[in-house]
């Protein structure tokens, strides 16, 4: 019978969680590098029990840890994460300018049909990739060599690029977004960098059609339609139609444009789940209650789904890389939050379950549907 498994990183710690086809019973590992920052753990869609581990100490830096028996067994790979050449600085929040400083890896992606190949996103601002399972890693410095970059500054959680999306029809074509320079994109493999904020407003930029300097929280794409983009940015759920090169503002009737994740449904490519929460000073859900929104029309309709979900009390958060769904049919979707709880639903959102409770704070929720 199909597994499923679902990758959760946190603040002390990863931990796995596994159930069958059904997804009603599941199994929590005890916790993996126990007392580190674990920001990203993620599976290989070529061979799902290769998972990297991205582990964060402020006291003894960034380890990559990789997996080939689907978490039971665990090795360092290679860690020489090192900027290629000086670039000069950027600019921090009061405007004066930084060096360039490698602190941690925020978003690990595997590439799509090979296990040893593998992206990571880091703070600062660098993109850098492996073809040897991990064990070496290359900047693709075109990035952050970008006229653009000197301009970059730190969102509230650092200059940190955290997302990054490989497009499944064009092998030569990565997204990526950045805290808070904003998206950009390549269509030579990373040799070359384009942004695509076009359409995006943000009140603390000047100039409203400012090329970079928008806090981008979140991407998402569905793989059958790679020119069309989700977005969840600092105020404004947003879409583009054409890859990017100009977006417009979803966010229709949700009760706050602000939050982290987005994600679409794996079957339903008009189908977007969003986590409003009260404000930027405020990171926590309004009113008290934990909503997931959904529209099933890519954007401005919204309905909220509540079943199963804490509806008083509760002040939590679901931070950009904690939602992830599944490609079973009905479609799955889970989401941890900063109280340590991991939710998921096996019918695209409308009923809930808590699948574990009282984890450290979740960063990141990965999950893989296993033969």
């Amino acid at each position: 019978m199909t597994g499923v498994r679902i990758l959760v990183g946190t603040r002390k710690g990863a931990f796995i969680l596994t159930a069958d086809g059904k997804r009603q019973d599941w199994q929590v590992s005890q916790p993996h590098f126990g007392g580190w920052e674990i920001y990203h753990l993620n599976g290989s869609p070529a061979h799902p029990d290769r998972l990297y581990a991205s582990q964060s100490s402020g006291w003894f830096g960034q380890v990559i840890q990789r997996s080939d028996d689907g978490g039971r067994s665990w090795e360092p790979v290679g860690n020489d994460f090192a900027y290629a050449g000086p670039v000069g600085d950027h600019l921090w929040y009061d405007g004066t300018p930084r060096p360039w400083e490698f602190k941690r890896i925020w978003h690990l992606e595997p590439a799509r049909d090979d296990p040893d190949t593998v992206y990571a996103g880091a703070e600062d601002a660098a993109l850098f990739r492996s073809t040897d399972g991990g064990h070496h890693w290359e900047e693709l410095s075109g990035l952050r060599t970008h006229p653009s970059a000197p301009r970059w500054q730190p969102g509230a959680g650092g200059m940190c690029l955290h997302t990054i999306i490989l497009d499944p029809a064009n092998s030569e074509r990565i997204f990526v977004a950045i805290s808070a320079a904003g998206a950009f994109r390549s269509d030579d493999g990373g040799t070359t960098w384009l942004p695509i904020n076009r359409g995006l407003r943000s009140e603390q930029i000047p100039d409203q059609d400012a090329e970079v300097g928008h806090c981008v929280h979140r991407i998402a794409m569905h793989p059958s339609r790679p020119e069309v983009l989700f977005m969840q940015k600092h105020w404004d759920v947003m879409r583009s139609d054409d890859a990017g090169a100009s977006w417009r503002e979803v966010s229709g009737n949700l009760p706050t444009d602000f939050g982290f994740p987005i994600a679409v449904h794996a079957h339903e490519p008009e189908t977007v789940y969003v986590v409003p929460i009260k404000s930027d000073s405020e990171h926590y859900v309004a009113d008290g209650k934990l909503r997931v929104y959904r529209s099933r029309t890519g954007g401005d309709d919204w309905e909220p789904l509540t079943t199963g979900l804490p509806q008083a009390d509760c002040y939590v958060n679901v931070l950009r890389d904690a939602m992830a769904v599944d490609t079973l049919d009905p479609g799955g979707i889970y989401f941890g939050t900063s109280g340590g709880q991991v939710y998921g639903s096996a019918d695209g959102g409308d009923t809930w379950a808590t699948l574990v409770r009282d984890l450290p704070p979740v960063l990141s929720v990965e999950v893989q549907v296993l033969p």
